[in-house]
């Protein structure tokens, strides 16, 4: 009684293993498998600058492409899109981003506010998702500093000419006051010389 259920419990084994292959090379041939590669998924940017979050997804059959960015701002979506059909950007990225038929997303024009992280899913047809990520530091131009200081000084200069100039006409208007008061003094001096004068 005992051989006939080991005998069944390894013919089992065998069949369940078959089936276990079967079905998994039967699951990645399904019209509905999708895969993705995040080729680089650290991207430096600067300020101002354009940037190509590059992606590429590969599904038999149709897909769905979404983006969103989570940052500390909170998380906003980008955009989401069928393959081959209308683009559906988010109205604060509307002038700013252009979508690719691989899955990629160029930001024009980046800002601090854009450096995070960018989720992107691909969803094929019969549910089958696959995810990818980027994250994306973003640095202010060195430059910007130099000009905001260059501005500032030319500021200052503006300033201090102004000052020198309205220091130089005060300056002025006090010569010119001392001048008459000076004037007046020895014409009154001179009066009192010329009585002195005539009384003797």
């Amino acid at each position: 009684l005992m051989r006939p259920l080991q005998g069944c419990r390894g013919r089992g084994v065998v069949v369940g293993t078959v089936t276990l292959c079967l079905a998994a090379g039967w699951a990645l041939q399904t019209p509905g498998g999708v895969s993705l590669v995040v080729p680089q998924p650290n991207i430096n940017a600067t300020v101002a600058q354009n940037l190509l979050l590059s992606v590429e997804y590969s599904c038999r059959g149709m897909a769905t492409i979404e983006w969103k960015h989570v940052s500390s701002w909170g998380t906003t979506r980008i955009a989401e899109w069928r393959s081959g059909n209308y683009v559906n950007v988010s109205t604060i990225y509307k002038d700013r981003v252009t979508a690719f038929e691989n899955g990629s997303i160029q930001l024009r024009n980046v800002g601090m506010r854009d450096a995070g992280y960018y989720f992107v899913t691909v969803t094929a047809e019969h549910g089958t998702n696959a995810y990818g990520t980027i994250v994306v530091n973003v640095y202010e131009i060195i430059y910007e500093d130099l000009h905001f200081v260059a501005v500032l000084f030319a500021f200052l200069a503006a300033v201090s000419a102004i000052l020198i100039c309205f220091m130089w006409l005060c300056n002025k208007s006090l010569h010119l006051f001392q001048k008459k008061t000076t004037h007046k003094l020895t014409a009154s001096t001179t009066e009192e010389i010329e009585l002195e004068t005539i009384e003797c």
